[in-house]
């Protein structure tokens, strides 16, 4: 496509991504202001000058937030721990992976994966992907090539992107909306490819004025039947195209155009209901709990206040005097009629059934978000032996089964083998001990604590 023929392409798809996920936008809302108040972006450029502002303001009860952290902790731990080897590399032949000469390689890659897991960013991007995978049901990361740590990761967070998939249901298409500087857009894309309005501001010193830019990811359908790109406007014949462009007040400027060779989002989904694109998490079904400890929390304190300082009644002879209302502060009343200074009714609140309501709420929140399985440990009251813990935690490992599946297929197995293929490109792979691997599938086999206990 021509530049101008990309861009009405873009925006048109744009267009159409955002008014499917309308729905889900709302949902996403109210999920980051009772749960996730740090996360979340709703409100747009125009409103990130109060970035640093205080979000959990309007919390009373921070029992949804600490369970969701709960989740993504044990998440990672179980599944990708930076502390242990979580996968071993097999190929697609059982027969060459058991030639002793293919395990050696084999073994050697997946050492030097786990090095340059632990040199980039990509354990600090999983965490956060696990956090938004359990609120919000879908989570995104874009993993690119990167000079200094051959990877580099960007977690994305809920309202920021645009998915589509695939025919498989596998997610093919990203669209991200990002705010830029006026300096960074023209030390990424260069003076001449922003638009005039950038130019101008960046001429003038405005370096740190903010630009919404796009950036969409989708299959390059240009691509001939030899693999060739059709058309002057190349972007180096790969099988995903990435274009850049400023959202609004740009006219048809395009900042770049380029390509890749795998899909680089990774784009877990919690559970997926018929052709959803976007996923259901615990969030969800915590939700309707963690409103409502919302409100018990309120009705609490309010209970308490009343209880502490209520209200009072006074003989009229006192208005406009001083009262004091301090722990062993004396009023003076001259009321012949005994009335007195003294509470307007008799207040007795049950608190011990307003607790114990509020603790099963709060109970019943950390079931939604497998608190009690990761911190089964320290919530048992009598433990009797490690093996009764050991059993319990498997039983309870069961309804993660599903869970698991779906990272291997939508987190786990894409990120191992876009790694290994940007390591390949930066010459960081040795060469295979035999030509039969040429061609051949890594299949990478699970050995995290989680999935040694679902084998189990």
């Amino acid at each position: 496509m021509q530049a101008l023929d990309l861009r009405r392409h873009c925006e048109r798809r744009l267009g159409a991504l955002d008014r499917e996920r309308q729905s889900w936008f709302a949902h996403w809302r109210e999920l980051s202001n009772h749960i996730l108040p740090r996360r979340g972006s709703f409100l747009g450029p125009g409103h990130r000058a109060d970035r640093g502002g205080k979000l959990n303001g309007g919390l009373l009860d921070t029992t949804a937030s600490l369970a969701a952290r709960t989740l993504a902790s044990g998440l990672m731990a179980g599944i990708t721990s930076p502390a242990r080897p979580w996968f071993r590399l097999g190929i697609g032949s059982p027969q060459l992976s058991g030639l002793p000469e293919v395990r050696l390689w084999l073994d050697d890659v997946a050492v030097r994966m786990f090095r340059v897991f632990a040199r980039s960013n990509l354990y600090n991007a999983l965490a956060v992907t696990y956090e938004e995978l359990g609120v919000f049901g879908t989570a995104a990361m874009v993993v690119v090539e990167d000079a200094r740590e051959i990877v580099r990761a960007y977690p994305l967070t809920a309202g920021e992107y645009w998915l589509a998939a695939s025919e498989r249901l596998a997610v093919n298409t990203l669209y991200r909306a990002l705010p830029m500087t006026t300096f960074q857009l023209v030390e990424r894309f260069g003076r001449d490819a922003v638009s005039t309005q950038v130019r101008e501001r960046y001429d003038r010193g405005e370096w740190d004025h903010e630009v919404e830019v796009i950036h969409a990811v989708e299959p390059n359908e240009s691509l001939g039947e030899g693999g060739r790109e059709v058309g002057k406007f190349g972007n180096r014949n790969m099988p995903f195209r990435s274009v850049w462009f400023e959202r609004s007040n740009a006219g048809d400027c395009v900042l770049d155009v380029g390509g890749f060779e795998e899909f680089p989002a990774l784009c877990p989904r919690w559970h997926l209901m018929g052709n959803d694109v976007y996923g259901r998490s615990p969030g969800m079904d915590a939700l309707p709990d963690a409103k409502s400890l919302h409100r018990m929390q309120q009705r609490f304190a309010q209970a308490l206040d009343k209880m502490i300082n209520p209200p009072m009644v006074a003989p009229p002879s006192l208005r406009g005097d001083t009262t004091n209302g301090k722990a062993g502060g004396i009023t003076y009343v001259a009321d012949p009629t005994g009335v007195g200074f003294r509470p307007a009714y008799q207040f007795n609140p049950p608190l011990d059934q307003l607790s114990g309501a509020i603790d099963r709420r709060q109970q019943a929140v950390r079931a939604a978000f497998y608190a009690d399985l990761f911190l089964m440990a320290t919530q048992l009251k009598e433990v009797r032996s490690a093996t009764e813990v050991a059993e319990r935690r498997e039983e309870k490992l069961v309804m993660l089964g599903p869970v698991l599946e779906r990272l291997h297929d939508d987190l786990l197995e894409p990120l191992i083998g876009r790694v290994f293929q940007i390591m390949a490109r930066a010459g960081e792979i040795p060469p295979p001990p035999s030509p039969a691997l040429d061609g051949l599938r890594l299949q990478p086999e699970y050995v995290s604590p989680m999935a040694a206990m679902q084998a189990a």
